[in-house]
């Protein structure tokens, strides 16, 4: 049996073409990744249709002379010699001859039907035998880095789909009546809609799509949890694998800037009134972005030197490159919004002096203080935040010294506390500096690891170990005051506790020695206290954080919103986008109301 591997309906598969009469194989030969040759015979000379990617055009190659829109007379077997005409069936877009063959496709015999006319894009596959042929295509990997090669450079990881990988990933879309997907999506993108326009090659419309609802898609594609999210609640899931909505929306998002495709859109309506957002991270951003699209002045007040919040200071570049972090910063400054760098809102100015020149304020500002243990040796040198280590690294671009000034913190045999995203983060940087050994020491087991499933996956690939069911209780330190080991006891979990996971259980009796020269403090952050020291009457939790008003976003302070890692603590880009979102539209509703403000 002849089976090539060819691109079919957007998608890759094998098949195989039979005639419908003697059932023998169709010569079929694939030229290049873009064609499939189809021998057939006409009127008893040999005729060569050429197919396109998608097995709906044809350019027909004979000794018989045709031009456009001209259709055979016949089309024969080149075994039985039997008309592979189908006299019953027509063409349902220009009504001219059609021919039949079988195709088997992942093991299923589906009859196919093409139209004689030269030009014509029409073929004759059921919507429902497309589908059942969805069902069995495989998830498309992502190509990336090798494993070896990439512990010593800070490039980006995964290469994100090429055009091809995208229209077969595409091509799985079940395009669900009912699109759970969307459900599952914090900023509700619709998603088929924008699978559906990659899947007829309309890359540029695709990005324009995704935008309509999610000004970051670049960011999202990379670092959002989509299998937790809008992947989770794909329906071809419940039997295969989600449909990688993530990589579709990367590659949608790089294709439009790498192809010089981003458009400013123009501000017709000037409201007359003005926004201040405080942190440029992915909530704050999207404030920004919503309301000046809107017609607002938006001004954005970043504590730091550089723009992004954790997009800059806190994901390293190996996982989001910051020139793309800057693109979209770009995006917002060529839309018309501001930005003060170096201004700490408590300190430079308070939220009330805000209020004195700006409509409203928006409070993105995250949860930027490390947690530590509060276990003996902490202040020993080489005993770092997260916090710390990534801003030193992807901020002050220590990673680049000496090209930068800030050099680069090492450690021979480094451990890392905690397991999420973060300490993932930060254990795949330390690999990056050299180390001989990076050590991940979490108090749970695999199963409550919070990180996502690809950063672990890349973590072991990159030679990362894991001390499960561990947790420090001591440094201790060299002559010097250097860390130079740490106590640990083995834990066992015990009941759920509040967030769903099983409590740790310290087992009494197995402490034991773990050497390492330099840790990495990674067990998440807390709300910054210094807006609240100067802004004492916005309402805080029991947790510390924000209280807001859950439906708009407003704090106990009139026209004062805040969303992302302040309200909620540590949470995932998308959910800040989400909050910010959210925000937007409340404070819209609110300032539409009002007259237009004095100057």
């Amino acid at each position: 049996m002849l089976e090539q591997d060819v691109r079919y309906l957007k998608f890759k598969t094998y098949l195989s073409f039979y005639c419908p009469h003697c059932k023998n194989t169709f010569n079929v030969e694939r030229k290049h990744e873009k064609s499939l040759i189809f021998n057939a015979v006409y009127k008893k000379e040999d005729i060569v249709l050429k197919l396109s990617p998608f097995l709906d055009v044809f350019d027909i190659k004979t000794s018989v002379p045709m031009k456009e829109g001209e259709v055979l007379d016949d089309l024969l077997c080149p075994s039985c010699k039997k008309s592979l005409i189908n006299h019953k069936v027509k063409c349902k877009e220009c009504g001219s001859k059609v021919g039949e063959t079988i195709i088997s496709a992942y093991a299923k015999l589906i009859p196919f039907y093409f139209c004689l006319k030269h030009g014509c894009e029409w073929h004759g596959i059921t919507k429902e035998d497309e589908k059942k042929i969805k069902l069995k295509i495989p998830r498309q990997a992502m190509p990336e880095q090798d494993q070896k090669l990439r512990i010593d450079n800070f490039q980006e990881v995964p290469f994100g789909y090429t055009s091809e990988l995208a229209l077969l990933e595409a091509g799985r879309c079940l395009q669900c009546k009912t699109p759970k997907c969307v459900e599952g999506c914090p900023v509700n993108v619709d998603i088929p809609s924008f699978i559906a326009l990659i899947a007829e090659e309309k890359f540029n419309e695709a990005a324009k799509k995704i935008k309509e609802r999610n000004v970051l898609p670049a960011l999202c594609g990379r670092v959002c949890p989509q299998e937790s999210q809008c992947e989770a609640k794909c329906v071809l899931g419940i039997r295969d694998e989600p449909v990688a909505i993530g990589r579709l929306e990367r590659f949608a998002a790089d294709y439009e800037r790498k192809m010089d495709m981003v458009k400013i859109p123009e501000i017709s309506n000037d409201t007359g009134k003005r926004i201040a957002v405080i942190g440029s991270g992915p909530g704050g951003l999207t404030v920004a972005a919503d309301m000046r699209q809107l017609g607002y002045g938006v001004t954005i007040f970043e504590a730091l030197h550089e723009t992004g919040g954790v997009l800059t200071y806190g994901i390293p570049e190996f996982r989001l490159p910051k020139s793309i972090v800057q693109f979209e910063i770009n995006y917002l400054k060529n839309l018309g919004c501001r930005i003060e760098l170096n201004h700490i809102i408590g300190n430079i100015l308070t939220v009330d002096e805000l209020l004195e020149h700006f409509d409203a304020v928006y409070i993105g500002v995250g949860a930027g203080l490390p947690w530590f243990m509060g276990i003996e040796g902490e202040s020993l040198g080489n005993v770092f935040s997260a916090n710390e280590f990534l801003t030193r690294m992807n901020l002050m671009k220590a990673y680049r010294f000496p090209e930068y000034d800030t050099p680069m913190p090492k450690g021979n045999k480094v451990a890392v506390i905690g397991g999420g995203n973060v300490a993932m983060d930060c254990a795949r940087t330390s690999i990056r500096t050299g180390a001989s050994e990076v050590t991940i020491v979490y108090r749970r087991s695999r199963h409550e690891l919070p990180a996502r499933a690809e950063e672990v996956h890349h973590a072991e690939e990159e030679g990362i170990k894991f001390k499960l069911l561990t947790s420090p209780v001591k440094y201790i330190g060299t002559d010097f005051n250097t860390i130079k080991a740490m106590e640990c006891i083995k834990m066992k979990l015990g009941e759920p506790d509040a967030s769903g996971r099983r409590r740790p259980i310290p087992i009494e009796d197995s402490n034991y020695v773990l050497e390492c020269d330099m840790a990495i403090v990674a067990i998440g952050n807390g709300p910054n206290p210094i807006i609240f020291q100067s802004s004492p009457d916005i309402k805080l939790n029991k947790r510390g954080y924000i209280d807001v008003n859950s439906e708009t976003n407003e704090t106990s302070k009139k026209f004062v919103y805040a969303g992302g890692d302040i309200v909620t603590g540590s949470a995932t880009v998308i959910l800040a986008m989400g909050a910010g979102r959210i925000a937007a539209n409340a404070m819209h509703k609110k300032l539409s109301l009002l007259k237009k403000k004095k100057k």
